[in-house]
């Protein structure tokens, strides 16, 4: 992470889990993580192993010192699957809120740029 990312987080991760879904805005949502996570601002990590409670995925989430979720959809399945596995304190973005519209939202540079830097907002410290 640059110093220009640095904060008084520590050295506690900030993880990203993103819907990776079938449609256009899972794409994106998925497209914006990796953006976040090349940019040094956050780490994507894996939404699956969040779901099959994989024991040392579950320790590290815990140990976050911010997390992000992105779901492509108003199904919130990403959003959910934190919650069923006891997640509670997270920041959360959901594409259709911010005007992308599931099947109607080609996954372009533009629009992951656009949920890249609304993610980048939510995990300052």
């Amino acid at each position: 992470m640059s110093k220009s990312n640095a904060c008084a987080c520590g050295t506690a991760p900030k993880l990203i889990f993103a819907c990776s879904g079938a449609a256009d805005v899972g794409a994106i949502a998925d497209q914006a993580a990796r953006k976040l996570t090349k940019d040094g601002i956050g780490k994507m990590f894996c939404l699956a192993g969040i779901g099959g409670r994989v024991s040392g995925i579950m320790a590290t989430t815990q140990s976050a010192s911010k997390i992000l979720v992105i779901d492509g959809c108003a199904l919130n399945c990403a959003r959910k699957t934190l919650e069923q596995a006891g997640f509670s304190t997270f920041e959360h973005l959901q594409l259709g809120e911010m005007g992308m519209e599931k099947g109607q939202t080609p996954p372009s540079s533009q629009a992951i740029a656009k949920v890249a830097e609304a993610g980048a907002g939510k995990l300052v410290c």
